[in-house]
């Protein structure tokens, strides 16, 4: 772990910090309330000690008893890569604000994150379906969303059909051609 990253980050935030600052794989990483995202993406971004000026990407999650955001940052200055995970959004009411005064391509990112997760972005201008149809009643990619035909996934309740493999329907006269002797 880059140690004088991580003492920079609890001597700015520690008031703010909901865990430990980790270290996951290749990143260092720090949670956050939902509340405090707009106040520590900005001091991130902008205080000569961080420069995060790049956000590579913005995702939701679905950890089954709350709703997430995940940020991934660049610093440009020190090449440090940081995630900052909003932790324990309202599962029957997710929202955090939008972070689209900082990035502008955080838009898109965020009509994703609505849109598969259901999570609202406040002060996100063009909060709306990006995949699916605006009447779409659900969000996919939840824990507890299911298909039509979920039913069949109780002990015991077999292969749904989409998940069933099927050979070509020609594949037996293919086999036959192959044994065939050469002339």
């Amino acid at each position: 772990m880059d140690r004088a990253l991580r003492r920079r980050l609890e001597a700015r935030f520690g008031k703010v910090l909901t865990g430990p600052v980790r270290q996951r794989h290749d990143e260092t990483e720090i949670r956050i309330g939902a509340g405090d995202v707009p106040e520590v993406l900005l001091a991130l971004h902008d205080e000569p000690d961080f420069r995060f000026g790049l956000l590579s990407d913005l995702a939701g999650v679905d950890t089954g008893t709350s709703m997430q955001t995940v940020y991934h940052l660049w610093s440009d200055s020190s090449g440090d890569w940081l995630r900052v995970i909003a932790d324990g959004l309202s599962r029957d009411d997710p929202r955090v604000p939008s972070v689209t005064f900082l990035w502008k391509g955080a838009e898109w990112m965020e009509r994703e994150a609505y849109d598969m997760f259901g999570i609202t972005f406040e002060g996100n201008r063009d909060l709306r379906r990006i995949y699916m149809p605006p009447d779409y009643a659900s969000f996919p990619l939840r824990k507890d969303f299911f298909l039509a035909d979920d039913a069949s996934r109780s002990p015991a309740g077999g292969v749904r059909h989409m998940e069933q493999t099927h050979g070509p329907t020609n594949a037996e006269a293919g086999a036959r051609i192959r044994q065939a002797p050469a002339s």
